[in-house]
């Protein structure tokens, strides 16, 4: 990868592991294992997303930490991974058509951009930002029915009047008495929430990854004014394009939260609630009307903080896993290149 970070040719190279773009993949490699690593991160964050979402539809704002201890009063440990036999069963699918369409895109977008003349660093801001949303609108075609049936196991015996016996027996319910429909219910607003979120992300994500590096750069170019550089150039070892890439990933994802918090809390409302009488298309207006009645703008941020820890150590641990999967499935293992 070749990336010109500065006007000033004088600038130390900085020399990186080149981008892994979608034709050096192999694809079965790629998918198999990208299927299993992201379960086991999945696996791992599940139990904040089950607190954001019990958080999102009470009505009372209930801190964090006393929803933990209540569903350990109630449930046991179990209580954070209801619903997580659902949400596996549709990792698989998801995560192959977000990694096939981020690619894709990503590669197409890029190299269109940089013949369209744009500079290398905003080549790859749209190019990532356009990625994000194509990644997000395939993925929410396995998601959405997948969400709608986890959401209402999490929030079993809490919000929701209807028992289920486990997420066969919720598809049954849902499609009993709402058809293929209800398993879409807030699709809609899903992609309103996802496409902009992963937007958002993977051009924060790029830019900051970009300006971390720059700053690296000015760095070592004034300790070479100040004759404590070598001249010939910096290249980091594992660990720091790691640490670089898990800062970035926490810093976007902090952005990305802020930004989608309101229709995230929306989406899992319509999902989980039945729309709570809503009618058709004032169905979001509804949500959105009962929700400021409850607690003002800060009931649309319900279940931040859960949201954000859980995006930022998912983006981190998966930013990294990602790196780390395209190059397990490379075709070509031997490529390199420099920022500058």
């Amino acid at each position: 990868m070749s990336l010109g970070m500065a006007e000033d040719d004088s600038r130390p190279e900085i020399h990186l592991p080149a981008d892994v773009d979608w034709e050096m993949l192999d694809k079965s490699k790629f998918f198999f294992l990208g299927a299993a690593l992201f379960s086991g991160v999945s696996g791992t964050l599940y139990p904040t997303v089950v607190l954001k979402t019990r958080q999102q539809v009470v009505v009372k704002d209930t801190p964090c930490f006393k929803m933990a201890v209540s569903i350990l009063r109630h449930d046991g440990f179990k209580g954070f991974y209801r619903g997580f036999g659902t949400s596996l069963m549709g990792t698989i699918p998801a995560r192959s058509l977000y990694m096939g369409a981020l690619e894709i895109t990503k590669s197409s977008v890029g190299f269109a951009t940089v013949k369209m003349g744009y500079s290398e660093a905003k080549a790859a801001a749209i190019a990532n930002a356009a990625a994000g949303v194509s990644a997000a609108m395939a993925a929410q075609l396995v998601w959405t029915p997948i969400d709608v049936v986890s959401q209402r196991l999490m929030v079993q015996g809490v919000k929701s009047g209807v028992k289920y016996n486990g997420g066969i027996d919720a598809f049954r319910q849902i499609i009993r008495a709402d058809g293929i429909r209800g398993l879409y219910r807030g699709f809609g607003i899903s992609i309103l929430t996802y496409a902009p979120s992963n937007a958002v992300w993977w051009a924060s994500y790029s830019l900051a990854h970009r300006a971390i590096w720059d700053g690296i750069g000015s760095h070592l170019k004034q300790q070479e004014h100040g004759g404590g550089g070598s001249g010939s150039g910096f290249k980091p070892d594992s660990k720091a394009v790691v640490a670089v890439q898990a800062a970035s990933a926490a810093m976007a994802s902090g952005v990305s939260a802020l930004v989608t918090m309101p229709l995230d809390t929306i989406k899992t409302r319509l999902q989980v609630l039945d729309g709570e009488g809503c009618d058709g298309k004032m169905c979001i207006g509804q949500t959105l009307r009962r929700l400021l009645k409850e607690g003002g703008l800060g009931a649309c941020y319900r279940g931040l903080g859960p949201r954000w820890v859980s995006m930022s150590f998912s983006a981190t641990t998966m930013i990294t896993t990602y790196e780390f999967l395209k190059k397990l499935s490379t075709k070509n293992q031997d490529s390199c290149g420099s920022l500058q």
